[in-house]
C-alpha cells in the first residue's frame, strides 16, 4: 500500500518509520526541502538503530508526486487553521479520490480544516503522541461530514500499521491527551510557581509514583485496583477527598518569561548536562522496553 507522509518535522518523520516499519511504500514530502532531506537521514538512523527491515522511504520532489497512487495521507503540518485549510484544499484536489486524508492536528477540528472541501468525507484528524513510532496511540476523529467508512478504514490501516487508535466521540479542544496531559501540567506549574516544591520533586512523583502505574493502567483502570471493591467502592470513599482537592486546585498559571527560565534552570539542574538527544533516545528505549514487557504479561 502506498503511503503519503505530508510534513516532516518532529512527528512527520516519526510517521515515515511507523509506515516503513509496516512494510508500506512511504512517499515523502516537505515544503521545506531541508526538512525532508533531514526526515530521511533521521530514518536511515533509527532504522539502523532498532534493525527492523522495511522498505526506504522515497523523496516526492513535489506534493503531486507524493500523492500520486496514495491509499492513505498522513499530514503533518503547521497547527494553524488557515494554514491547514490551504493545506487540505492542496491535497484534496491532487490526491486520488480514494485516498484517505489524515491529520495529526493536536488541537483542530476536522469540521473546521475540511469545511466547504470537495472531499470532506474522506478527512480525518489521526492524532499521534509524540514521537508515534515509539509511542503507539493515536486518537482518531472525524469531521461533520466523515463517512463511517472513513473511520473505519484509518483505524485498520493504522492497526495494521501497530499503532493503537482510540475513537472519540466528538470534538473537544486538546482532545482526550492534551486535555489531560494539560490538567497534569497546569498543576505541576502552579506547584513550582508557588513554591510547594521544585521542578525534580514534582517529577519524581510522576516517575516513581503515578507514572509507575500510568505505564500499566489509565485513572479508572487503577481506582479499579486501589479498593478491593474495585471502582465504584473506591470512588464511593473517596470521592468527597477528589471534590474537595479538585476544588483547591488553583488558578491556571501564566507562562511568563520569567517562570520559564526558572523551571528551565532547575530542568537544567535535574538532568546534570545530559543532552536532550540523549535523553529522547533513552527516553524512547525505555518505552519500546515497557511495551514489549507489557505485551508478553498480560493480566
Amino acid at each position: 500500500m502506498r503511503v503519503a507522509v505530508v510534513g516532516c518535522g518532529v512527528i512527520g518523520r516519526s510517521w515515515i518509520r511507523v509506515f516503513t516499519r509496516a512494510g508500506h511504500d512511504v512517499r515523502v514530502w516537505d515544503a521545506n526541502p531541508a526538512a525532508q532531506d533531514a526526515a530521511l537521514i533521521w530514518h536511515e538512523s533509527e532504522r539502523l538503530r532498532a534493525g527492523t527491515p522495511g522498505p526506504m522511504p522515497q523523496a516526492a520532489a513535489s506534493l503531486g508526486e507524493a500523492l500520486d497512487g496514495a491509499v492513505y495521507v498522513q499530514e503533518s503540518g503547521p497547527e494553524v487553521l488557515e494554514a491547514k485549510r490551504a493545506l487540505y484544499a492542496a491535497l484534496d484536489a491532487a490526491a486520488p479520490p480514494g485516498a484517505i486524508l489524515a491529520s495529526s492536528t493536536s488541537t483542530l477540528d476536522m469540521t473546521a480544516i475540511a469545511a466547504a472541501l470537495p472531499g470532506a468525507a474522506r478527512c480525518i484528524v489521526a492524532h499521534p503522541v509524540n514521537p508515534p513510532h515509539v509511542v503507539p496511540v493515536v486518537e482518531v476523529l472525524g469531521g461533520a461530514s466523515t463517512t463511517p467508512e472513513t473511520v473505519e478504514t484509518t483505524c485498520t490501516i493504522l492497526r495494521q500499521a501497530g499503532q493503537v487508535p482510540v475513537l472519540l466521540n466528538r470534538y473537544v479542544p486538546g482532545f482526550l491527551l492534551n486535555r489531560m496531559q494539560a490538567a497534569l501540567v497546569r498543576e505541576a506549574i502552579s506547584l513550582v510557581q508557588s513554591g510547594v516544591a521544585d521542578v525534580e520533586a514534582v517529577d519524581a512523583v510522576i516517575q516513581q509514583g503515578l507514572g509507575l502505574r500510568w505505564a500499566l493502567m489509565g485513572p479508572f483502570g487503577v481506582a479499579n485496583t486501589n479498593a478491593d471493591g474495585g471502582v465504584r467502592e473506591y470512588f464511593t470513599r473517596y470521592g468527597g477527598s477528589f471534590e474537595w482537592l479538585m476544588n483547591e486546585l488553583g488558578e491556571t498559571p501564566m507562562f511568563t518569561p520569567e517562570l520559564i527560565e526558572e523551571i528551565g534552570r532547575q530542568v537544567d539542574a535535574m538532568v546534570g548536562g545530559t543532552s536532550h538527544e540523549v535523553l529522547r533516545a533513552w527516553r524512547d528505549r525505555m518505552v519500546e522496553r515497557i511495551t514489549t514487557l507489557k505485551e508478553q504479561d498480560t493480566p
